[in-house]
């Protein structure tokens, strides 16, 4: 379990709010709206209260509600408007509510940062018939998006939060629906291999839409002091929180500066269909960068979540696979 955990952490030099760890403190974001999902606590929450200092509007989303209204208190205390929607990942219904809410109450969207994941140890599948982490952190947020791509207004950004962890492994789409194989290690890493192939997939067929929206994906660094640790066993999740007071080891506000440089730094507004990690453009696995493999995704996401496919692209637009 350990190798989820302590991936390519991004050190900071310096202590600091997220913002000024990913020199974004002085960009304006009065007048935008932004989604986090998986903000009640971690990486979200902080990323979620900076955006609220920049000066965005920001929709709190979690499962527990009173973690929710308290991150709204907060937001609330910094002068910007805040909303808590709950919504359960391994519930489409869910799912689909919360962005019917998000349509009614705004209008429109500038920010999506798909944060919310798990780690699910045991072998069992949702509803739908799929393995639960992959349901929870690939198909959850590609139903979210796709429900909410024409109210993303023209710049917006969708951010898809990934990890380092979805090296080693390549796409198994047979694998999903079948737990006689299942290891969690395995399964995280399959459900961000799928985060950073749909951020791909998502930029290109926006692209050829013409749409003014960027897609890209990111790895936050290992961060001890998210709460990812929870999903861990045994004395794991005690041992992770105390190396969070260890000088050097990576803060929350290091994983949300994350965040935040792919979703507002004027850096990389034009920047759409790669992969981040330490607040620089990274090469992801050969797996990674398969644009057959994300094509497939794509199809294979639609139909198992029974739509119709979205931003169907032309015959003869699919780039050639990148193995640099």
């Amino acid at each position: 379990m350990e190798t989820v955990l302590f991936l390519e952490a991004p050190l900071s030099c310096m202590d600091g709010a997220p913002e000024t760890l990913a020199g974004v403190k002085d960009v304006d974001c009065a007048g935008k709206q932004a989604l986090v999902t998986g903000s009640t606590n971690g990486i979200g929450r902080a990323a979620a209260l900076a955006l609220a200092r920049l000066g965005a509007d920001v929709i709190v989303h979690g499962r527990d509600a009173s973690a929710g209204d308290a991150v709204v208190d907060e937001l609330t205390a910094i002068g910007v408007d805040g909303t808590f929607l709950g919504a359960d990942f391994a519930d489409l219904e869910a799912v689909r509510g919360l962005a019917d809410t998000v349509r009614a109450e705004t209008d429109g969207l500038d920010i999506l940062i798909n944060n919310a994941g798990a780690l699910i140890r045991e072998g069992r599948v949702t509803d739908l018939g799929v393995e639960y982490t992959f349901h929870v952190n690939h198909l959850a947020p590609y139903l979210l998006t796709i429900e909410l791509l024409d109210h993303l207004q023209p710049g917006a950004r969708v951010v898809t939060v990934a990890s380092a962890a979805h090296q080693g492994v390549s796409l198994e789409l047979d694998r999903v629906t079948n737990v006689d194989r299942h290891t969690g290690v395995w399964a995280y890493s399959h459900s961000k291999l799928a985060n950073v192939l749909f951020a791909t997939e998502l930029a290109w067929r926006l692209d050829h839409a013409g749409r003014e929206v960027t897609a890209n994906s990111l790895h936050p660094g290992a961060i001890p002091g998210s709460g990812f640790s929870r999903f861990l066993p045994g004395p794991i999740p005690r041992l992770v929180r105390a190396l969070d007071s260890l000088p050097g080891v990576p803060t929350v506000a290091d994983g949300a500066a994350e965040l935040l440089f792919a979703a507002v730094s004027p850096r990389v507004a034009d920047v759409s269909g790669r992969y981040f990690s330490g607040q620089r453009l990274a090469t992801p696995s050969v797996a990674a960068r398969d644009a057959d493999a994300a094509r497939r995704l794509w199809e294979y996401s639609a139909d198992v979540l029974h739509i119709d496919e979205p931003l169907v692209e032309s015959p003869n637009t699919r780039p050639v696979a990148d193995d640099a």
